[in-house]
């Protein structure tokens, strides 16, 4: 398959609103392709060359870039300022130049071209990457030059989600929807898409036979659901385990025979470097090979106490690990086994599984990794109880769990369920987690900031898109809005994307590609005649009262934000 090939269907999707359509394409296009190469296509797709748990690093600069397309295009500075300007992105400003490539590149030549840049390292590198670049760009049609140059700067804005790619493969292998579901739970166990695409391709239905866990290879988490109240969760749940809810990272944790050692973050980016001290904790406990989750926050043994969220998250870092791990040292707390010793635990009850992870961990919590602590309770009263230690404690408040359900990778639903602070006095209390959708001008004195408030959505998950819930004008410093506008101008895309549900009496100065996840907090949920978050034709739709910005969600996909249907879920519960 020659390369032109792929761009020309990305060129066409990028001006379709249909997901149905694009959907199609892609299936089309999965069609023609080998196995390889529909492997290729899927990785591109998401803007990569690897899987999301591996992702793409380029190293190159966007300075770097402007040097390459000036080589190429012969503008002058102040011309590649103006058409920068015009045209918002380097990948766009290259697609509208002419010229003709002197040969057609097949996929495969393009896709090893761009594995092959991210090897190129050590001294001198910086000039080999882009003499390698500039050949390579010149080879290409603008339209494939500017689609390469958007993947290596992370600007390919496809507008769909691993869902519209999931529906495609259903449809290249029957004409419709129909394996959606098959394929989807494969890829829950095994998240790596390109991987899923070359066994559909090699192998067809067949092939979601053999689509298992594979360690180093992460699972979708599984995800909680929400009740208001401890009676509610009795009700539903009957005798259940709680545990505490904590505020850290997420981790799920592969341990190879061969003591390698992963750790995933809840959106599947492999954090390992930056934990040295959980590896080796890992490397010594006493299993054949294991994977479970935990909640990793740093822990003050002298006061026995948790430590906010703002000093774990210090330890998201690439540089002066060694020295911030001795300043903020963590604790990881195991709340869930799903593999030990070659075996498959997403089977078995979380009674079994707990069990299972006890012949390995303790719940003494001076070690560096240990079983997180567990309340078996029968009645609402001991739920609440036990949901008030925790609360005093500093907690968020508890997880609650059926106590003979399986676990469910990538499944949010009621056997698991959260009780936080989620109402006081017919207030909003608990965060929302929403995507910026783009921002509005300032005026007065926000004028000099560029920016006076940000448009946030929340995900429909049936509908796979993003529907506005509120304006965000408050909350942070003038260069906390400065940092969200620079931000947000990097993912800037010219007209409102296809999966953005927006009344135009609310359309932003500036659009944002749906990426930015963002902790919010307000006052109440309303309903709102214009916002567009759960909106019918005989609904009004939700909207936050008076919201502010707290800080951004760096571990979580734009599709593991809140949901619409959590929404309605809060909103119903501030009103029992």
């Amino acid at each position: 398959m020659k390369f032109q090939e792929v761009v020309s269907v990305f060129v066409t999707i990028e001006k379709v609103t249909s997901r149905n359509q694009i959907m199609e394409l892609l299936a089309d296009l999965f069609h023609k392709a080998t196995p390889d190469e529909a492997q290729m296509i899927t990785y591109l797709s998401i803007g990569q060359v690897r899987p999301t748990y591996l992702g793409s690093q380029f190293n190159s600069a966007e300075k770097t870039i402007k040097k390459v397309i000036q080589e190429i295009t012969q503008l002058s500075d102040a011309d590649l300022a103006h058409q920068i300007k015009k045209y918002g992105d380097l990948g766009t400003l290259l697609s509208v130049q002419a010229w003709q490539p002197h040969e057609h590149l097949t996929l495969k030549h393009v896709f090893d071209a761009l594995v092959e840049l991210q090897t190129i390292t050590g001294e001198g590198s910086h000039d080999t990457r882009a003499q390698f670049l500039t050949t390579l760009l010149r080879r290409l049609s603008p339209a494939g030059a500017g689609f390469v140059v958007r993947i290596i700067l992370g600007k390919l804005r496809t507008g769909f989600s691993d869902m519209t790619i999931i529906d495609a493969f259903s449809w290249m292998l029957v004409g419709n929807k129909s394996m959606s579901k098959q394929i989807e739970h494969a890829y829950n166990m095994c998240a790596d898409l390109g991987l899923i695409a070359y066994k559909l391709k090699k192998d067809g239905q067949e092939a979601l036979k053999e689509i298992s866990i594979t360690l180093g290879i992460p699972i979708l988490p599984s995800l909680a659901e929400r009740l208001p109240t401890a009676s509610e969760i009795v009700d539903k749940l009957g005798t259940c385990a709680a545990q505490p809810k904590l505020d850290g990272f997420r981790l799920q944790v592969h341990i190879k025979k061969n003591r390698e050692v992963h750790f995933y973050s809840r959106n599947l980016i492999d954090m390992s470097p930056m934990f040295p001290e959980l590896t080796q904790a890992a490397q010594k406990l006493r299993v054949k090979d294991a994977i479970f989750e935990g909640e990793a926050i740093v822990f003050d043994e002298s006061t026995g106490a948790f430590l906010p969220f703002q000093e774990t998250v210090k330890r998201k870092r690439k540089h002066d690990i060694a020295q911030v791990a001795q300043e903020f040292p963590l604790k990881l707390f195991v709340f869930d086994l799903l593999y030990l010793n070659g075996e498959s635990m997403l089977n078995k009850e979380h009674e079994t599984r707990r069990k299972q992870a006890l012949t390995f961990l303790s719940t003494d919590h001076t070690e560096t990794i240990s079983l997180i602590d567990e309340r078996v309770v029968t009645t609402a009263a001991g739920l609440e109880d036990y949901f008030l230690e925790c609360i005093e404690e500093g907690l968020e408040g508890l997880v609650v769990k059926k106590m003979n359900a399986q676990y469910q990778p990538g499944k949010r639903n009621f056997n698991w369920i959260k009780l936080k602070r989620t109402q006081e006095s017919g207030t909003l209390t608990d965060t929302i987690d929403a995507v910026i959708l783009g921002y509005y001008y300032g005026r007065g004195r926000r004028a000099a900031l560029g920016i006076g408030a940000f448009l946030i959505g929340v995900y429909d998950k049936k509908k796979d898109r993003f529907e506005t819930i509120a304006k965000v004008g408050t909350g942070l410093s003038d260069q906390g809005f400065r940092d969200i506008k620079k931000l947000c101008d990097a993912m800037q895309v010219e007209h409102k994307p296809f999966n953005v549900v927006c009344a135009k009496e609310l359309f932003p100065d500036v659009w944002v590609a749906p990426e930015l996840v963002w902790v919010v907090i307000a006052d109440e949920i309303t309903r709102s005649p214009l916002h567009t978050a759960g909106k019918t034709e005989h609904e009004l739709g939700y909207a936050l009262r008076f919201p502010r910005a707290l800080e951004q969600r760096f571990d979580k996909q734009p599709d593991q934000a809140t949901t619409v249907q959590e929404i309605k879920e809060m909103f119903a519960a501030i009103r029992h």
